[in-house]
């Protein structure tokens, strides 16, 4: 029962997650991805924080290390996307 309502919330939060992005305008794709990018940097910090006080439990410091690999791919790539994105505006000279 617990797994039908958590398959509903996922599914409905892609389908509202895909609303909301479709009706952005795209000179506000750039804030987002700024905003997104530090959500990430607070997911880092957080897996960083458990997997340290995890004492010895492998299954812990397993999910902890692939989170914050992740979760740091995700930083790096949304930066390197948002600074491609606003060198389209810079003037070239």
């Amino acid at each position: 029962m617990i797994a039908i309502f958590l398959l509903f919330i996922l599914v409905l939060a892609i389908f509202l997650g895909f609303e909301l992005i479709a009706k952005v305008p795209s000179t506000l794709h750039t804030p987002l991805m700024s905003g997104s990018n530090a959500i990430s940097g607070i997911t880092i910090v957080g897996a960083l924080i458990v997997t340290g006080r995890s004492g010895s439990e492998t299954a812990t410091i397993i999910l902890g290390t692939l989170a914050v690999a992740f979760a740091t791919i995700n930083v790096v790539g949304g930066y390197l996307v948002t600074d491609r994105m606003l060198a389209m505006f810079k003037k070239k000279y």
